[in-house]
């Protein structure tokens, strides 16, 4: 059997494996991941992330995707990440380095529970992100199969398109045709957004391995700069996703600051 814990991060929700109190077992995690999160015939998840010691952090993060495939970066996903830590005693109150595919992200466990996390600097370059096209310029605010499109990386592929009603947007059609879309060789996930005010932003998801999810924290992050690069918000947002807020602050240095709750939903153990 496979011991894991149930959370969520504003409806963004994982079944994780600790793999530090116990080993993690010898399983094909790709499979596992598809088996775990099906909603019927499994637990039902977002994605399944592994809670590992890390090499060149005290801990690391892997994820993987409902669809099996690996993500470089989970922002709801790493929240949960850092309670399992505090609440089992792995890490003290404070900031602790967490190793994933997207680098060494800092989090640090909040007197109240929520979870603030440097998520990095945003990429904006076309090479970085990827896309294809001239690898050293920006997408902002450009032409993307009849939209308007902002694409930036948090350590994975984001298109932000912002929409005047975001509620009218047919998500299970458009959004997987965006996120095949050749501009992305490595498929992207993609965000219609509202602009309430400057202050105030309305997102729906469609993630990359997923489909439509409750919340996306890379996501919320991605279009907090993609708000800012546009004139549309101030560095400093909330993001209203349909599971819950979270705050973005995108810093002059280009660094983006993610700050949001996560909660233990229940434990289990899996046959395995």
């Amino acid at each position: 059997m496979i011991p894991f814990v149930k959370m969520h991060g504003i409806g963004n929700d994982f079944i994780l494996v600790d793999g530090i109190g116990s080993e993690l077992p010898a399983a094909d995690f790709p499979s596992l991941s598809q088996a775990v999160n099906d909603r019927r015939f499994g637990v039902g998840g977002d994605g399944l992330i592994l809670v590992e010691r890390g090499s060149s952090a005290p801990f690391r993060m892997r994820m993987f995707n409902p669809d099996g495939s690996e993500s470089e970066m989970c922002g709801n996903g790493i929240r949960c990440f850092a309670r399992l830590l505090q609440d089992r005693g792995y890490s003290s109150a404070g900031a602790v380095d967490v190793e994933t595919g997207a680098g060494t992200l800092t989090v640090t466990v909040e007197p109240n529970g929520w979870v603030r996390v440097d998520m990095g600097p945003a990429h904006l370059l076309r090479g970085e992100i990827p896309m294809t096209g001239l690898a050293d310029e920006r997408f902002v605010d450009q032409d993307v199969e009849g939209f308007r499109g902002t694409a930036v990386s948090m350590g994975n592929p984001h298109l932000v398109i912002f929409v005047d009603d975001v509620a009218s947007v047919d998500l299970e059609k458009l959004g997987p045709q965006l996120e095949h879309s050749s501009l992305f060789p490595n498929r992207v996930n993609v965000h219609f957004v509202q602009r309430l005010d400057e202050g105030h932003l309305v997102q729906r998801t469609w993630e990359r391995g997923a489909g439509a999810t409750l919340a996306c924290g890379t996501g919320a992050c991605a279009v907090g700069v993609a708000g800012f690069l546009t004139g549309r918000s101030g560095r400093v947002v909330d993001v209203q996703l349909p599971g819950g807020h979270l705050q973005i602050e995108y810093l002059e240095n280009g660094r983006v600051l993610m700050t949001g709750p996560a909660e233990t939903v229940f434990l289990g153990e899996w046959p395995g």
